[in-house]
C-alpha cells in the first residue's frame, strides 16, 4: 500500500526502532531495515540518503519524546515531591511502553560514536537540568545540584537497564515508585553541611 510520505517516514522510523534494538547499529544494514519495512531499498533511501541519517534522526526523535513526555508529566504535578514522582512515572512508562527505542537511545551502540552519544547526553542533560531545578538546599553551590541531579539520572538508567535485562520484573509502577522514594530521600537529606560523595 502506497501511504503519503510523512507517513511512510514515520513507519520507517518505528521499523528502524525494533531492528536497531535487536541487531546494534553496526550490525544492522539498510537493506535490513527496508526488507522488515517490506520495502525496496531505493525507497527507504527517498527518506534516509544514509543509514548514519536514519539513526541520527531515531536517536533525535525518540530522546524528544522522552524529553517532552517527562516536562509534560512534571509540569502538571504539585510540588517538588509530585513533580520527582511524575518525573520517574513518565521516564519508566515511556521504557516500558517504548523499551525498543529507549535501547537504541540508551545503548551501547549509541554510545561508541561521538555523534551519537552527543544526542543520547543532551538527553541526560535535559532531564538532569530539570531534576537540579528541585534540588534546593541553602548554602549548598548550584554545581553540587548539577552533580546530584546526574547522579539520579545514572541511577535510573542503570535502574532501566537491570529491569530490561530480569524478566522485566519488578511492575513498572513498583520500579518507578521505588527509584523515586529512593531519589527524593536521598534529596531529602541533603543538608548545607552534607558532603556530596
Amino acid at each position: 500500500m502506497r501511504l503519503p510520505a510523512a507517513q511512510r517516514r514515520e513507519q520507517l522510523l518505528e521499523v528502524a526502532t525494533s531492528v536497531f534494538a535487536e541487531r546494534g547499529f553496526h550490525n544492522t544494514s539498510m537493506n535490513d531495515v527496508a526488507e522488515a519495512a517490506g520495502v525496496t531499498k531505493p525507497v527507504l533511501y527517498q527518506h534516509f540518503t544514509s543509514k548514519r541519517e536514519l539513526f541520527l534522526e531515531l536517536l533525535s526523535d525518540v530522546g524528544e519524546q522522552l524529553r517532552s513526555r517527562i516536562a509534560k508529566a512534571t509540569a502538571d504535578a504539585d510540588g517538588p515531591r509530585g513533580q520527582i514522582e511524575a518525573g520517574f512515572a513518565a521516564y519508566f512508562d515511556f521504557m516500558g511502553e517504548h523499551s525498543d527505542a529507549y535501547k537504541v537511545l540508551f545503548g551501547a551502540g549509541a554510545r561508541r560514536d561521538p555523534e551519537f552519544s552527543s544526542l543520547t547526553r543532551s538527553v541526560e542533560e535535559t532531564i538532569a537540568e530539570a531534576i537540579a531545578e528541585l534540588i534546593v538546599v541553602d548554602g549548598r553551590p548550584a554545581a553540587d545540584r548539577d552533580l546530584i541531579a546526574h547522579t539520579i539520572v545514572g541511577m535510573t538508567e542503570a535502574a532501566s537497564r537491570y529491569w530490561l535485562t530480569h524478566d522485566r520484573e519488578p511492575a513498572i509502577r513498583d520500579l518507578s515508585d521505588a527509584v523515586a522514594n529512593l531519589a527524593w530521600s536521598g534529596m531529602r537529606g541533603i543538608t548545607a553541611g552534607s558532603p556530596t560523595a
